[in-house]
């Protein structure tokens, strides 16, 4: 009988450790098998979210118990939706820029009128295109343009790329485009290199409340940014949380300076992912 009892508290010790910092918090409603993004809203006490390419161009809005609390529909098409943010007035962005094999000349980040978010008819939405300078060919022959990442601050929309290059899948580079509508040259800041492998690449990005903390996701691990220098957030002090904990990871957002949220896809065939976790930095 110790023996057993002995087992059991390992398993359940084991089980814990592979999550390494992250709280499972829910699992979420089987609408949301592909999260790609997700943001916290103060004004909900509750979470937006969306699915990537191929769903229903639609947001949903989750409590943290997992709850279904509202679907919005949305005038536009769902070419590869890739994250979601907000600005301190409420208005909500949709990164409709995922760009898998770096041909698309469509990129385009959606907005959605806080006035809008209750309501029962299909949404209208501002259209805000960009393009990224750098690229001379679709596809280039490095494919450093697709995006799954990005923020709202200051006025201004923080677009961070998503590496396909062999031996540089970490990298990023850092873009800005300002929150208007228009077609706009995306203008480059930066970039930054977490490793070289493939579940190093950027899935999501986001901004603490008091805008002191830039945090990216990986499928592996997040990258916090402090100390930096106006909009060149890669220009202070970083450091990684590893999760020792693998999934398709593509979504993150603060609820507060210190409280990360995160949602991973659903794993086809198992009980794996479409998890809400939380944890805390440090």
């Amino acid at each position: 009988m110790k023996k057993i009892i002995i087992i059991c508290c390992l398993l359940i010790i084991s089980s814990c450790k592979d999550f390494g910092e992250l709280e499972v918090k829910v699992k979420l409603p089987e609408l949301l098998e592909e999260v790609s993004g997700i943001q916290y809203s103060q004004n909900e006490d509750a979470f937006w979210m969306l699915n990537d390419s191929g769903n229903s161009p639609s947001l949903y809005l989750v409590s943290e118990q997992g709850e279904l609390l509202r679907v919005l529909q949305i005038n536009a098409q769902n070419t590869d939706w890739e994250d979601i943010t907000q600005d301190q007035q409420g208005n909500i962005y949709i990164g409709n820029f995922g760009n898998n094999a770096n041909k698309r000349k469509d990129l385009v980040i959606l907005k959605v009128n806080a006035s809008d978010l209750k309501s029962n008819s299909k949404i209208n939405v501002e259209k805000i295109e960009f393009y990224y300078p750098e690229q001379q060919q679709f596809p280039p022959k490095e494919k450093y343009f697709d995006t799954e990442g990005f923020f709202e601050w200051n006025g201004f929309l923080y677009i961070f790329t998503k590496s396909r290059v062999e031996n540089e899948i970490g990298r990023t580079f850092l873009y800005k485009v300002p929150n208007k509508v228009g077609n706009h040259s995306a203008k480059l800041i930066s970039d930054f290199t977490t490793c070289p492998d493939r579940g190093c690449w950027i899935t999501a990005a986001d901004i603490s409340k008091d805008g002191k903390k830039v945090i990216l996701l990986n499928h592996t691990s997040a990258w916090v940014f402090e100390d930096f220098i106006g909009d060149d957030f890669f220009s202070g002090t970083s450091k990684e949380y590893p999760f020792y904990h693998t999934s398709q990871k593509e979504s993150i957002t603060f609820k507060n300076n210190t409280s990360v949220y995160l949602a991973d896809e659903d794993e086809s065939g198992t009980n794996r992912g479409r998890n809400l976790y939380e944890f805390q930095l440090q």
